[in-house]
């Protein structure tokens, strides 16, 4: 069957008047987006009606046009905007307190040099009112008991084997902890100088056994002679 033009049975005026009403983007064909266009009068509405029956009836193609826009379009909705994750600061690394030192062991060395070589009374007497001669005799106890309380407990090595006075070259890694710079430091290793001191090392101690009621804050107890 032949496609049946509604158009061809209208009068020239009507159609005149057809396309001067709708809009421009509508000839020759219907515009998709109605939400857009302006509302018809009733008249133009009338026999659009009339004409769109007809047309509807004998063009299919027209007729699925029309079927797809009875219906205003949907409008999606935009998206939800994307949520960025929050930036946070790097955690800090947990800073460790150093340790307090446990002052049992040096209480209890400091007690044993008291006790062979009466190291804390000579430290705490003013002897600046003392001759000489008394001041070197005193020393020579000190030094003595204080000698025997060592070699007793402790082995002390020198850090060094050169005597000091001599020429050393400290070559790179060496331990900052066993060897001190001193004068003008500058630059990288290796370093060359004169050995000042040899330095002191505990390669062993052996102290006391302390008992469960010993108090290591008394040095020294008081004597009373009765």
């Amino acid at each position: 069957m032949a496609s049946y033009n509604v158009e061809d049975s209208l009068s020239p005026d009507v159609l005149k008047d057809r396309r001067h009403k709708l809009p421009h983007s509508s000839r020759p064909r219907y515009h998709s987006r109605v939400t857009d266009l302006a509302p018809l009068p009733f008249t133009t509405r009338l026999w659009f009606a009339w004409a769109c029956f007809f047309r509807v009836l004998f063009d299919g193609l027209f007729a699925a046009r029309a079927f797809q826009v009875r219906e205003p379009p949907l409008v999606e909705s935009p998206p939800e905007p994307v949520k960025l994750p929050e930036k946070t600061a790097p955690e800090k690394p947990a800073v460790e307190k150093p340790k307090e030192a446990d002052s049992t062991a040096a209480l209890q060395l400091l007690a044993l040099l008291q006790r062979e070589g009466r190291l804390v009374d000579f430290l705490q007497q003013d002897i600046a009112t003392f001759p000489d001669a008394e001041i070197g005799a005193a020393v020579r106890v000190v030094h003595e008991g204080c000698r025997k309380a060592l070699r007793s407990h402790l082995d002390i090595d020198p850090i060094r084997s050169e005597d000091e006075g001599a020429k050393v070259t400290l070559e790179a890694g060496f331990s900052a902890s066993e060897i001190k710079l001193t004068g003008d430091v500058k630059g990288k290793p290796p370093y060359r100088g004169t050995l000042q001191h040899r330095g002191w090392k505990a390669k062993r101690i052996q102290l006391p056994k302390l008992t469960a009621d010993h108090d290591s804050s008394i040095l020294a107890p008081a004597e009373v002679e009765l």
